[in-house]
């Protein structure tokens, strides 16, 4: 069978591992030979000793060069990529639209590069839809972290030295992570009203309890796989208009929406900021693509009239040991697709899951949008020159 090499994570911030012990388990059991980068899986509370109980290998950084399948979460840096051979497999999250190099650089190596952020969004795929398992996990973590920085608490209390009012929660877009900053909230306490361009998004607004916010004039602007399409500036206005009455009177803000490739939409102004209440929270969850609200800043807790805007990236890594093990399970499904019926490991990317999430094959760049951006790039350096 095939070496499956699992590294540590040298991306700074970087908590999550791309294999817990149980994912290594099954892989085991399928014919693979596990190799594990020692200490890898500490920083999500996973020993070495977990791993090699499960079967695998403890290995150094030769493990990159000796691989045949190298799995992780966060894209490889220059000379991680200089250690892998011609024909090595890697899956990750690639952010390619912002790693032309990189994925530049794995053409050059001949790497066949899966990454997870393209998995498609189909039914088949939804065990591996890596996307929709971290945010699960930065939904949840952003309402705790948005809590702890209020200077109330979230539910509603009736007490012997009075009523306490439950703190007034408002969600910007209700995909994965925005359900489950929903949930979480509920949960919590809070009164939760939510917003999103997708009408399908009401009814699961509402099965969490929460309130709709509607939009005038509001028609369905869902996309391709679920996601959000890229607004109009007239509609976004509208939006703006119709949720700022809902935000001045809010405690806790969260703001999920993203689109794929893209700046994240600005959704929340300084004007709507400064509408709101000294005390109140505003956890942008889209600060790594460009920010839902002016005044988000990356990796900083921002203060601007006595409202706090959090920009922390990463979310998931704040839960390591969860989201590693949801990562590796997308991980495993996505492996287990190249393993054929008499347990070979083939290279074959047929199948419609790796037509989409193939990002480097055969010395090419195969994802289309990422080609073209390259392509864009390398005729503005020669019109520069």
């Amino acid at each position: 069978m095939a070496n499956l090499f699992i590294p540590k994570e040298t991306r700074a911030g970087e908590t999550r591992v791309a294999a817990a012990p149980d994912s290594v388990k099954q892989l085991v059991k399928s014919g693979f030979t596990v190799r594990v980068e020692r200490g890898a899986g500490l920083a999500a509370a996973f020993v070495d000793s977990a791993y090699e109980a499960a079967g695998a290998t403890l290995a150094g950084v030769e493990g990159w060069s000796e691989a045949d399948l190298v799995a992780k979460v966060a894209p490889p840096s220059a000379p991680e990529i200089a250690r892998l051979k011609s024909g090595t497999v890697l899956i990750a999250f690639m952010s390619p639209n912002t790693n032309l190099d990189l994925v530049g650089l794995l053409c050059e190596r001949g790497v066949s590069t899966l990454a997870m952020e393209l998995v498609p969004r189909i039914t088949r795929a939804q065990a591996m839809d890596a996307l929709s398992s971290q945010a699960t996990i930065a939904g949840y973590k952003a309402v705790l972290i948005g809590a702890s920085q209020l200077s109330k608490m979230c539910p509603l209390l009736m007490t012997a030295a009075g009523t306490i009012p439950s703190a007034k929660c408002v969600v910007f877009g209700a995909g994965v992570a925005g359900l489950q900053a929903i949930a979480t909230a509920k949960r919590l306490g809070c009164s939760v009203e939510a917003t999103d361009v997708r009408l399908a998004a009401r009814e699961q607004v509402l099965s969490l309890g929460a309130k709709f916010i509607d939009v005038p004039g509001m028609g369905d602007m869902e996309g391709a796989g679920g996601y959000a399409k890229e607004q109009t500036p007239e509609f976004l206005e509208k939006q703006r208009v119709e949720v700022s009455k809902r935000v001045a009177d809010a405690d806790l803000v969260i703001t999920t929406a993203q689109i794929p490739g893209r700046a994240a939409p600005r959704l929340m102004t300084r004007a709507m900021v400064e509408s709101m209440k000294a005390g109140a929270v505003i956890v942008d969850l889209a600060v790594e693509s460009g920010g839902n609200c002016e005044l988000s800043k990356l990796g900083e807790i921002v203060v601007h009239n006595g409202v706090k805007i959090v920009g922390i990236p990463n979310l998931p890594a704040t839960v390591p040991t969860h989201a590693s093990e949801m990562y590796a399970r997308n991980v495993l499904n996505l492996i287990k697709l190249m393993v054929t019926k008499d347990g070979k490991f083939q290279r074959e990317f047929t199948d419609e899951i790796f037509v989409g999430c193939l990002l480097t094959h055969a010395g090419a760049v195969r994802h289309a949008p990422t080609a073209a951006a390259m392509a864009a790039t390398a005729q503005a350096s020669g019109a520069r020159a």
